[in-house]
C-alpha cells in the first residue's frame, strides 16, 4: 500500500467575499491574529506527516510564494537588531518543507484545479486541502486522522462533519451508510441539496485523500455549475468504480472564506494564545457588557 506523503493545496481563487482587501492580496495570505491562514494549513499537512507540497496557484498570488522562501533583507536586518526570536521564526517559515507550486492558468474550477496537479502527484495517494478551510484540534491533526483511516480502509477518504439540517444547502453532501465510528461507505454524493432532498446531514468538509484515479475521471469531466469543472462530479463517477469512505474527523472546523468564520477563527486562535488571552478577554468582556448595556436603553 502507498503512503499519503504528498499533499495539495488549491489557491488560485479570487477572494471575492473579501473585497477590497483581496483586491491585490491573496485571500490565503490574510492572517488570522499574526500568522496567514494558508500557514495553518500547511503546517496541519507538515504535522500530519505530508513530505512534499504543491500549491495551485493564479494571478496575483505571487506573495504566497514570497511568504515560505528565504527573505534576505529581512533576515540580514533582524540579525543586525539582535532579534534572535524573531529571525528563528522568519527563518523556521522557509524552512519548513519542500513547497511547489504551478499557475492554474484560467479559472476552471477546483476539479481542473486538482487536475493540474497530476503531474506532481503521479501514481500515489494523495491529499488535498482546501484553502478556506482552517481545523483546529488540541490532539491529532485532521488530515493525520484522515490519513490513519485511508491506511485502515486502503481508498479515497472524504472529509466530513454533520452539520445541522437546515445547513445542508452549503455543502456536498454524502449518501451512504455508517460503517464504523467516524466512518461511513460513499454511495454517492449530492452537491448543496434542497433541505428535504439531502440522503443526509453528512456534509465534505475542505479535506480529503484521494487515488491517483481521479485524474482520469477529471480529464473527461465536463464542466458543471458555474461553467466550472466540479471536484464533486469526479468523486461522484471515482465511488462508483471504487470503495470510497468519509471519515468524521475531529475538530473544529472554520470557513475563513467566509467573513463570519474568518472572525471567529480569529478571535478564538486568539483567546488560545497566553500571551494575548488575559487582556483580549478583558476587552471582550467590556464590549459585550457596553453593547448589552445600550441594548437595554
Amino acid at each position: 500500500m502507498s503512503k499519503v506523503r504528498k499533499a495539495v493545496i488549491p489557491a488560485a481563487g479570487f477572494g471575492t467575499r473579501f473585497l477590497p482587501a483581496t483586491k491585490a492580496m491573496p485571500k490565503e495570505m490574510l492572517p488570522v491574529v499574526d500568522k496567514p491562514t494558508i500557514q495553518y494549513i500547511v503546517e496541519e499537512a507538515i504535522a500530519s506527516g505530508i513530505e512534499e507540497i504543491l500549491i495551485i496557484t493564479g494571478k496575483n498570488k505571487r506573495a504566497i510564494e514570497d511568504h515560505f522562501d528565504h527573505s534576505v533583507e529581512l533576515e540580514l536586518e533582524l540579525e543586525k537588531k539582535g532579534k534572535t526570536e524573531l529571525l528563528e521564526l522568519v527563518n523556521s517559515i522557509s524552512d519548513m518543507v519542500d513547497i511547489h507550486y504551478i499557475r492554474q492558468k484560467e479559472a476552471k474550477g477546483l476539479g481542473h484545479a486538482i487536475y493540474c496537479a497530476k503531474t506532481f502527484v503521479g501514481d500515489e495517494p494523495f491529499a488535498v486541502l482546501l484553502g478556506d478551510d482552517i481545523v483546529y484540534t488540541e490532539d491529532t491533526p485532521c488530515l493525520k486522522q484522515m490519513i490513519n483511516c485511508y491506511d485502515d480502509y486502503e481508498t479515497s477518504v472524504l472529509g466530513v462533519q454533520t452539520v445541522k439540517q437546515e445547513d445542508v444547502s452549503k455543502y456536498g453532501i454524502v449518501d451512504g451508510k455508517q460503517l464504523a465510528d467516524n466512518v461511513y461507505s460513499v454511495n454517492g454524493l449530492v452537491e448543496k441539496p434542497a433541505m428535504e432532498e439531502a440522503p443526509s446531514n453528512v456534509a465534505i468538509l475542505g479535506r480529503y485523500i484521494i487515488n491517483p484515479a481521479i485524474f482520469d475521471i477529471l480529464k473527461d469531466t465536463e464542466p458543471g455549475k458555474g461553467g466550472e469543472i466540479q471536484l464533486t462530479d469526479a468523486l461522484k463517477e471515482l465511488a462508483l468504480q471504487e470503495d470510497m469512505v468519509a471519515y468524521d474527523f475531529e475538530g473544529k472546523r472554520y470557513d475563513v472564506g467566509d467573513k463570519l468564520g474568518f472572525l471567529e477563527a480569529t478571535v478564538e486562535t486568539a483567546l488560545r494564545r497566553d500571551d494575548l488571552r488575559e487582556d483580549f478577554l478583558t476587552y471582550l468582556e467590556k464590549i459585550v457588557e457596553k453593547e448589552t448595556v445600550q441594548n437595554i436603553k
